[in-house]
């Protein structure tokens, strides 16, 4: 038997779920067309024209990230200090993930790509893709499973309530008790 090798209890290595077959599948296509793309427009308009429009995707890029950065560290320094934001987000503060995955979007070479990011970012398709998401995002997830980590991290914040404690293992020794600390039982 090998370590770490999850096994059913029949014996056999568990099914991988249908996405983790197909995104690779995706990613490969997805290449595909957008090398296949930029070799049209290369042939159709040049490979200088090809080289600036990869590099204006780089610069313009680059700037919306800087900026939807920006405005999150400006949002959170607001929230933090006294008397800022104690209800939640302000009305019309939207997160800045479809943004800065707009601007990620950009910056990668392919003119798909482009336009994939120039949809997160035109304010009507990004408040479609957003409803979208989080409808995704709020469905029950499968135990194990990719969303399970998204539902997980979006549980709310307990009460604040701190139980003291220590944690006492069997498998090591007991160690000796520190000055004014809870004394182990013997």
């Amino acid at each position: 038997m090998t370590f770490g090798a999850q096994q059913t209890p029949e014996g056999r290595p568990p099914r991988r779920s249908r996405a983790r077959k197909l995104i690779p599948l995706g990613v490969a296509v997805w290449a595909v067309l957008e090398i296949w793309l930029l070799t049209l427009v290369a042939g159709a308009a040049g490979g200088l024209t090809v080289f600036a429009l990869l590099a204006g995707g780089v610069v313009v890029g680059s700037y919306v990230i800087k900026r939807a950065g920006r405005r999150a560290w400006q949002r959170l320094t607001v929230t933090l200090q006294p008397g800022g934001a104690a209800g939640g987000p302000a009305p019309g503060s939207e997160g800045n993930g479809l943004t800065m995955l707009g601007g990620l979007l950009i910056i990668l070479p392919g003119l798909l790509s482009d336009v994939a990011g120039l949809l997160c970012l035109f304010p009507p398709t990004r408040a479609l893709l957003r409803k979208r998401f989080e409808k995704r995002l709020a469905r029950p997830a499968a135990p194990g499973s990719f969303g399970d980590a998204f539902q997980q991290a979006r549980m709310h914040v307990p009460d604040g309530k701190v139980v003291q404690g220590e944690v006492i293992r069997e498998d090591e020794p007991p160690r000796a008790p520190r000055e004014g600390g809870p004394q182990l039982p013997r």
